[in-house]
């Protein structure tokens, strides 16, 4: 690219989510995290969903839930499920792969007057998992009564971890890593 680095290019550099490092050649991946649910119960999350967004990583396969509000106020609830199901109606959604990976959190992606705050271009497909060794496919469930559910096909019941990161600025992000292998 040279020294004539866009700052979109520059932006994108700085924010993408870092690989795990190899060591001696070959990469050591702790799977350590278990399969079961993990949740915040932090009553309803302030703030709105904004974006989903995916990584491929050398350990895991990562999925990203991006709100505009600070951490401290994040609520989730992550967990195998037999069946994904829409949000109110109930209608089952078909996941791709051999597991299901539910995860909701206690935010809307819609505002104070119900307009949207994330709006999915394919309700089945919220980002590309093409190549991906764990994640299938990611489906939206939809927001409604101030949570919004999304639905992640994986190849298998793997392990899999929650994490809460601040930033960029005074917005908060919902990490979920499944590994690739136990």
């Amino acid at each position: 690219m040279g020294v004539g680095l866009t700052a979109a290019a520059a932006a994108l550099l700085l924010t993408a989510p870092a690989a795990a490092p190899a060591t001696s050649g070959s990469t050591a991946c702790s799977t350590s995290w278990g399969s079961l649910a993990k949740a915040n119960d932090r009553h309803y999350s302030l703030g709105t969903l904004t974006d989903v967004r995916s990584g491929r990583h050398a350990c895991f396969d990562r999925l990203v839930v991006d709100v505009d509000r600070p951490r401290r106020s994040l609520s989730y609830d992550v967990r195998y499920v037999p069946t994904f199901s829409e949000d109110g109606s109930g209608t089952v959604i078909p996941l791709r792969g051999g597991a299901k990976l539910q995860v909701v959190v206690r935010t809307p992606a819609y505002d104070d007057d119900f307009d949207p705050t994330y709006s999915p271009a394919n309700r089945k497909e919220l980002v590309d998992t093409t190549g991906y060794r764990t994640l299938r496919q990611v489906a939206w469930g939809g927001s409604w009564e101030g949570q919004s559910t999304m639905g992640i096909g994986t190849r298998a019941r793997l392990p899999f971890k929650v994490t809460e990161f601040d930033g960029p600025g005074d917005r908060s992000r919902l990490v979920i890593d499944v590994a690739h292998a136990w």
